[in-house]
């Protein structure tokens, strides 16, 4: 029987304590954003004060600042270089291990460990992006098995989005502002006027179960206009639109366009682009021995189109040209994706425009 979401509430920050006390109780490593490094990013947190309340980030292309706000608000920033694949498609994983004895050798598995991960205050983007990366790696006939561990345990706690930042793009991809589904929990921060609440809402059993325990009250209608105004704001203040009807079409119409040999003029070709992007998932297999040759080890490592052994074969590289690997990105991102899984692979986060060093958009 499908799940009936239950009625919305509204939490004070002490609420909010609480359930992320819930979380921890509940045997998950919650995953959170923190200001550190000079960036508000996802990192594993204790306690609530690890949230960059009081912190917002300026995104623009090849820029990225924190400032300070004065509202308090602990999710008022758009989304940091880290995503939740980093947890739940680690960049490097360890297959198996080889022990050379003396009639042969001996295999040990790698990495089985099944971590249970709370992603709290994930935005609707990278939510779409978890979605994206469940198509790619659990549908079909050969799931991953180590991703598809992580995901069964996973908690997702989205905050709806309620600013939009420079390279913001998720209103034209549908994937945000405001997520409606796919969640266990969505909250919404409702900050102003002396006001600093957050209206939660349940997506799923597991998310109304850890919901229970928390000090909260019942949302009346203006709690409800006032979280759906606050996500129409940030529509509304989207820093990019993308024009998403007939796009796949006229990508694959223009392998030949010269705007690819501008934009090689520019790109490093240094993969910072697939490295934040949300969704990408490509992966290398990489053996190493040790130096006397008794232990060798297979790890799967992530990987970049935009580098040359991506596509190497017998031969050489297929794409030499920094301008083939950056199309071959572009259009598998925007169109090809499609062909493959019904929908594109980008979520509107916004990030390869930011943390790309030279700010191709």
């Amino acid at each position: 029987m499908a799940f009936e979401p239950g009625p919305a509430h509204v939490l004070e920050a002490d609420g909010l304590s609480a359930l992320f006390l819930a979380l921890l109780d509940s045997g998950h490593t919650v995953v959170a954003p923190t200001a550190r490094d000079g960036a508000i990013t996802l990192r594993e947190v204790g306690s609530l004060a690890d949230l960059p309340a009081g912190k917002t980030d300026e995104q623009a292309p090849a820029s990225y600042r924190v400032k300070e706000r004065s509202d308090g608000a602990f999710f008022g920033h758009a989304a940091g270089p880290d995503a939740p694949k980093r947890w739940l498609h680690p960049p490097a994983f360890l297959r198996f291990r080889a022990h050379r004895e003396k009639t042969g050798f001996r295999l040990e598995k790698g990495d089985t460990s099944a971590p249970k991960y709370a992603f709290f205050g994930i935005k609707p983007c990278e939510l779409a992006a978890i979605g994206r990366q469940d198509r790619v790696l659990l549908g079909g006939p050969y799931a991953e098995p180590a991703y598809a561990e992580r995901r069964k345990e996973a908690l997702l706690v989205v905050a709806q989005c309620t600013e939009a930042h420079g390279t913001c793009f998720c209103a034209s991809m549908g994937t945000g502002p405001r997520a409606e589904t796919g969640f266990d929990l969505a909250l919404t921060e409702l900050v102003g006027d002396g006001r600093h609440e957050l209206l939660v809402e349940s997506g799923t059993e597991r998310g109304a179960a850890l919901l229970s325990g928390v000090p909260k009250r019942a949302a009346v209608p203006a709690d409800l206009e006032a979280a759906r105004a606050a996500t129409a704001r940030a529509a509304a203040t989207m820093g990019r639109t993308l024009e998403t009807a007939g796009l796949k079409q006229a990508l694959q119409s223009k392998v030949e366009s010269p705007h690819w040999d501008d934009v090689e003029k520019r790109c490093l070709c240094c993969a910072n682009c697939t490295l934040v992007c949300p969704t990408c998932f490509c992966s290398t297999i990489e053996d190493t021995t040790d130096l006397t040759g008794s232990v060798s080890e297979r790890w799967r490592r992530w990987d970049s189109c935009f580098t040359l052994d991506f596509s190497y074969i017998h031969g050489g590289s297929v794409r030499r040209a920094g301008a083939s690997r950056y199309r071959q990105w572009l259009t598998h991102k925007l169109a090809s994706w499609v062909d493959q899984f019904g929908e594109t692979g980008c979520v509107g986060c916004g990030r390869c425009i930011t943390w790309c060093p030279v700010g191709i958009d």
